[in-house]
């Protein structure tokens, strides 16, 4: 618009705004009536609500989605340990009296072998969580691609 085509106002600030309101100004190199009336516009646009709401509804489905992923993912883990710990009972004779420290000894020992083999596949290679497949993954991709229309 032109300046003939605009209203003049006048209105009062506190004067910490009133800095601020320069600075802005000043660093983004626009006139501080070109600040006040972006502000102003954007304060009484009737969809900027609707817009930031629906910005935060989308950060919060992601975030949902997350957090089900990794409860998820911390079930899987859950289940395996009880798994192979059920395994690991049902195969485990119980000591006797008299082999207590060697079946010590030998259960320290496996249980080492457990712990090494563990962080191995923690450091590398494919984790369990990763070979499992999920329908709700599925899902997921298959309605990303529907809202960016190449589904």
């Amino acid at each position: 618009m032109s300046k003939g085509n605009r209203i003049k106002h006048t209105f009062r600030l506190l004067p910490q705004l009133s800095r601020q309101l320069a600075d802005y100004a000043g660093r983004k190199r626009v006139s501080q009536a070109a600040v006040v009336e972006a502000a102003v516009s954007s304060f009484l646009s009737p969809d900027g609500s609707e817009r930031l709401e629906a910005a935060f509804s989308r950060r919060l489905d992601r975030i949902s989605r997350q957090l089900d992923r990794l409860g998820y993912h911390v079930d899987v883990g859950n289940e395996a340990f009880a798994l192979y710990l059920r395994r690991w009972l049902s195969a485990t004779a119980l000591p006797s009296g008299g082999e207590t420290a060697a079946a010590r000894a030998e259960t320290e020992k496996r249980f080492s072998y457990f712990v090494e083999a563990l962080a191995r596949r923690m450091d590398g290679g494919r984790l369990l969580h990763e070979e499992l497949v999920r329908a709700d993954e599925i899902d997921d991709q298959q309605e990303s691609r529907g809202a960016h229309g190449s589904g």
